[in-house]
């Protein structure tokens, strides 16, 4: 089954002198820049009738034509996994999602994903774009979620995370004592050569951390990290960059260390550790239908408690 998709829109002044298909991300919010892309190579998305690439320049007043295909999200199975909702009402939920659920299904994933759990709990999200998933969530990372549950809500949910008004704020460990916060602005994109990977590259696109020390450790920090923008990895890739990588990053967590003469219970602790230490602590938000600021806080998962905890506890034995 497909749905068939016919959209007409001006460029905006604004937007003029970009490339087209940061030009078609920004006009037609509800697809990803990277289907938008595939569009424009197809010829579905058209600029003043004429079949563009997608890193040709467009200027404003210029006329965007998309009539494509789309996959209806009715291929995805509607399975019956647990989910944690801490709020929902008829236009958005908000989740709280646990550690080794994947997002959406991909290559190696096909379901047992948050998107099949959706189809579940609300069917009539087959009809929101990407099931009505508007930001992501690491397969290992835990915390807040929210999810458009209408065409209406996620639009919306779109827009404001494209204006930066969505607060997301988490709490990580990292690899070694953090002085004081700050700010990592550096973009971000896929690695050159390991393509699984995201990397700080000249050619990336923007990213914008804040982060802050909760508490420190001999060789460890409790922080908590602010995003301005939402690219994939971003606090793991950004506190790596600066030399703080996370606890438990398989990816980008580099060597393993330990505070010296460390208890036998923290080293095996640290090493065993089984995914990064970052959790989706808080969310805020305007409501999409009434414009209500609501705002979740989502308590620290066990595993990162009692990390904290034996960090403590290690502090504590070499002071004095």
């Amino acid at each position: 089954m497909s749905e068939i998709i016919q959209l007409r829109a001006e460029v905006p002044s604004e937007l003029g002198g970009q490339r087209l298909d940061q030009v078609a991300a920004q006009v037609f919010p509800d697809h990803s820049r990277s289907r938008l892309a595939g569009w424009i190579k197809d010829g579905r998305l058209t600029v003043d009738g004429a079949v563009l690439r997608p890193r040709d320049t467009v200027y404003g007043g210029a006329v965007l034509q998309l009539e494509a295909e789309r996959d209806a999200q009715v291929e995805y199975q509607a399975q019956d996994i647990e989910l944690n909702i801490v709020y929902e009402d008829e236009h958005i939920l908000v989740l709280d999602k646990p550690a080794g659920l994947v997002v959406h299904p991909a290559a190696g994933h096909a379901d047992g994903t948050l998107l099949n759990a959706l189809l579940h709990h609300a069917p009539a999200l087959a009809s929101v774009p990407r099931g009505g998933i508007v930001h992501r969530l690491d397969k290992d990372t835990t915390g807040l979620m929210v999810v458009a549950k209408t065409l209406e809500a996620h639009t919306n949910l779109v827009a404001q995370l494209q204006a930066r008004s969505v607060s997301r704020i988490y709490e990580a460990i990292v690899l070694g004592v953090v002085t004081a916060g700050g700010k990592v602005d550096a973009p971000i994109g896929r690695h050159s050569q390991q393509r699984q990977k995201m990397a700080v590259t000249s050619t990336g696109k923007p990213a914008v951390s804040h982060y802050r020390v909760l508490e420190r450790f001999r060789a460890h920090t409790h922080v908590r990290v602010k995003l301005e923008t939402g690219r994939t990895h971003q606090i793991r890739v950004h506190m790596a960059h600066v030399n703080f990588p996370l606890v438990g990053d398989p990816v980008y967590g580099g060597r393993f260390r330990i505070p010296p003469a460390a208890n036998p219970v923290l080293v095996q602790a640290l090493r065993d550790y089984p995914r990064q230490a970052l959790h989706a602590r808080f969310l805020e938000l305007d409501h999409p239908v009434t414009g209500e600021r609501m705002g979740w806080e989502s308590p620290l998962p066990d595993d990162f408690v009692e990390l904290l905890n034996l960090l403590r506890g290690d502090r504590e034995a070499f002071i004095g």
